[in-house]
């Protein structure tokens, strides 16, 4: 016998109240899974399609766990010292870059900048404050990645999580389809196909464009001869997800320390500006339509929202899975919002009677013909 509608939502109620109490208490045990299933969704397509190739799903596992433990040996290697010298040098500098400015700011506009002025006083303690919050923030995020995810214990479980679930994905899935309630299996699969497409197409296709314009950022700011171009590239690919922001902030920050450093020299300063004109152009022309498509669904301010919350909540592991679970709330308030419209609440009693006499009304074809 079928459940009644209000005892099924109690049920999947009292189930999402769990799994919510479950991330609270177990956010910080349960991070090394998270970040192994995110990485097999990832990597899943490519094993799909090395086994479209001919490889078995045990070999194309293993080639691709071995091409994925090399590129982040050699970014260890080669781009975090790299990229971890530069930003400490960043916060270090912060008060010269803005004696630089202040200096600058007296030449041009010496009313402005008298010594007791509220505007000079304001960037001296802002260079400080940088300064020393910069490295207490540094310090913080290190001293709480170092207690509370345990950076040897991620190095090892992430990976063997991540080979197992890749290894076994198309199981898993077929194993959760098995158990899916009969009534609903048919919409659920729906939803769930829609769902997978937008966070496919947010976090591979988005995840992929970061990447590449943080690199172009990097190396275009480190040709032009801007200091600290690596950070600033980093930073602005990681914000590149939110639209118009990590050009925005990468873009603020580079003109800020490229107008301190090439003072004078208005190409060198053309030039900066250049970069993230080039990069908006392709990031919005080329990147982001071929890459993450427009069918996406996710708002800024929506996923915004959404990162803000979970991060609250359940910190870096509500991050993780802040975008997914955006995604699906977004989905099923659409499906939620068409199966409203075709109710009688969205359309009245009236139209649905005259919804009903339609339907039930003979056709003039299947009347009997009164000639006889």
């Amino acid at each position: 016998m079928a459940l009644p509608v209000r005892r099924q939502l109690q049920f999947w109620g009292v189930f999402a109240a769990l799994l919510v109490l479950v991330l609270w208490f177990l956010g910080d045990v349960l991070l090394p899974f998270v970040l192994g299933m995110t990485l097999a969704y990832f990597l899943d397509p490519v094993a799909d399609r090395l086994e479209r190739l001919g490889m078995g799903r045990t070999a194309a596992t293993v080639t691709i766990s071995l091409g994925a433990t090399l590129i982040f040996v050699l970014g260890i290697l080669l781009i975090v010292p790299t990229l971890a010298q530069q930003l400490q040098a960043l916060f270090t500098s912060i008060p010269e870059r803005t004696t630089q400015l202040t200096d600058l700011l007296t030449d041009r506009f010496p009313s402005l900048m008298d010594e007791n002025s509220t505007l000079r006083q304001s960037l001296a303690s802002l260079g400080e404050a940088v300064q020393s919050r910069g490295g207490e923030l540094a310090q913080a995020i290190l001293g709480s990645a170092a207690s509370v995810l345990n950076i040897v214990l991620l190095i090892v479980v992430v990976p063997v999580v991540a080979f197992y679930m890749l290894l076994d994905w198309d199981h898993m899935v077929a194993r959760i389809d098995e158990l899916l309630p009969r009534d609903h299996a048919p919409v659920i699969r729906r939803l769930a196909s829609e769902i997978d497409r937008t966070v496919a197409a947010f976090v591979r296709g988005m995840g992929t464009v970061c990447l590449v314009m943080g690199v172009y950022y990097a190396v275009g700011l480190g040709l032009v001869g801007l200091q600290f171009g690596l950070v600033i590239g980093a930073i602005t690919g990681l914000i590149t997800f939110i639209p118009y922001v990590g050009a925005l902030v990468g873009g603020t920050l580079a003109l800020g320390l490229g107008l301190v450093q090439f003072w004078g020299d208005w190409v060198q300063v053309g030039l900066v500006a250049a970069v993230y004109i080039g990069g908006q152009a392709i990031e919005g022309n080329v990147l982001t339509p071929k890459l993450v498509g427009k069918s996406v669904g996710l708002h800024p301010v929506w996923l915004i929202l959404a990162l803000s919350v979970f991060g609250a909540l359940f910190g870096f592991v509500g991050m993780l899975v802040a975008v997914p679970v955006a995604a699906a709330i977004g989905v099923m308030v659409r499906h939620a919002t068409e199966v409203y419209q075709e109710s009688s609440l969205y359309e009245g009693t009236e139209s649905a009677g005259r919804r009903n006499v339609r339907v039930s009304a003979p056709r003039v074809a299947d009347q009997p013909d009164p000639r006889g």
